[in-house]
């Protein structure tokens, strides 16, 4: 069972059981100061009765739930501004046997601190009993507004991979104006896995031979793109997000340091400016937070965040964001400039337990060779203008990550391999 900023996660029954939603829920009503929580869920098998556990646990401290049901993690944060609070019964894009709890305060996911009120052992004291009321949402009609009219009736096929996106995904694409129509549409049913990222998408490619396809996780707060029957890198989804940003006049972005230097590069052109964060989406929230931006995401997650609409991932507003610039010049432009780079990503066998120690060993030799190094996350280096590598321990897995790019795909092979067996001889020595 994975315990982060991110939420609760873990393989259902087995890593994360009904005992364990019961504590985390009741630590978790320690930050409810409103005293009010929506609650929804995503599609997974385990999901009604880690919901039903979660709200008898919410009630008995005292906490009147607003129960959403089924519903998008974006819209769970977007409707969460007007109650305090929100908790998503969710896994995001993880296998269909896990499952989680995902917190929300104050329109956000949690931060370190709050994150130590999770994993105490204190006794409670006798609050009363919360009520339980069945709630609808606005989002779609919220989102429309901030995303305004779509030219041309664009024509767009959506995956929405059986995931809580299947209901509010297409109503808010046909509410502004696109023809639509779906694949694996039914609630808990898909011919695919549950991360559209990692998954090839073979239907939705083949439906989008000359247009639009948007795929969805579990979730709703990931989006991925395919454009004439091409799946997009997930970094795509976020420069097109920017992009969209940039025409409504946003200058302050914040891209997770893993995040393609294409759309740094994109944003500075268009007269904008970047902070970098750390990888993962509550650290972008914060940075932007504290920054006071205007927009930005992480690449490698497929993630746009707009912080005035939703302190999330929002794929849903996002798909309408890209559907409103479809066909136009910064559409065309941003795809045409991300094209020029390429990704590598590979990961070492490393064991967890000598993560830092081959890091540290790491990292000296990158410094014999590099000049400028990045430790915010990791270890970037920064190698010229349009090539890095960025070497990430895993938080779950025997692994660690290693992500290259350059301008010239050969190029990007080549330091991700040299960096990878740095990475190995470093681990060897560490032994």
């Amino acid at each position: 069972m994975k315990v982060s900023i991110s939420g609760v996660r873990g393989i259902f029954g087995t890593d994360l059981n009904l005992e364990d939603v019961m504590f985390y829920c009741k630590n978790f009503s320690r930050l409810v100061k409103s005293k009010k929580c929506i609650v929804g869920r995503d599609t997974r098998p385990s999901s009604q009765i880690v919901t039903n556990v979660a709200v008898a646990s919410l009630l008995e401290r005292g906490i009147d739930v607003y129960d959403i049901g089924v519903s998008p993690t974006p819209v769970i944060f977007r409707e969460a501004r007007k109650y305090g609070s929100g908790l998503i019964i969710t896994s995001s894009h993880n296998p269909l046997e896990w499952n989680g709890l995902k917190f929300i305060i104050d329109g956000r996911g949690i931060n370190e601190s709050e994150l130590e009120y999770l994993t105490r052992q204190d006794k409670f004291e006798n609050n009363g009993i919360g009520k339980e009321t069945v709630v609808d949402s606005r989002y779609i009609e919220e989102a429309s507004k901030v995303i305004g009219n779509v030219k041309g009736s664009p024509k767009i096929t959506i995956d929405v991979g059986g995931g809580a996106a299947f209901d509010v995904a297409p109503k808010l694409l046909k509410k502004l104006g696109c023809r639509t129509s779906i694949i694996n549409g039914t609630p808990g049913k898909s011919t695919r896995g549950p991360d559209p990222t990692s998954d090839r998408l073979t239907s939705l490619v083949h439906a989008s031979k000359t247009g639009l396809g948007f795929a969805f996780d579990l979730d709703g707060d990931r989006l991925v793109v395919v454009k004439d029957g091409k799946k997009q890198s997930p970094d795509v989804t976020l420069g097109l997000g920017v992009a969209g940003a940039l025409e409504k006049g946003y200058k302050k972005f914040v891209l997770s340091i893993d995040t393609s230097v294409a759309i740094e590069k994109f944003i500075k052109n268009e007269g904008g400016n970047v902070s970098r964060s750390k990888v993962g989406e509550a650290n972008v929230v914060d940075m932007m937070l504290k920054t006071r931006s205007q927009a930005g995401g992480e690449g490698s997650s497929a993630g746009f965040i707009l912080p005035e609409f939703n302190m999330c991932r929002d794929g849903i507003l996002t798909s309408g964001l890209i559907a409103s610039m479809a066909g136009t010049r910064q559409f065309n432009e941003i795809n045409n400039f991300m094209e020029g780079y390429h990704q590598v990503r590979t990961k070492v066998n490393v064991d967890s337990k000598l993560h830092k120690k081959t890091l540290e060993t790491f990292l000296k030799k990158m410094k014999k060779q590099s000049s400028q190094i990045i430790t915010i996350d990791g270890i970037k280096s920064i190698i010229d203008d349009d090539s890095w590598v960025l070497v990430r321990q895993s938080n779950t897995e025997h692994i660690i990550r290693v992500s290259a790019e350059s301008n010239n795909l050969d190029k990007a092979r080549q330091i991700e391999k040299q960096t990878s067996k740095m990475v190995r001889q470093s681990y060897e020595e560490s032994r």
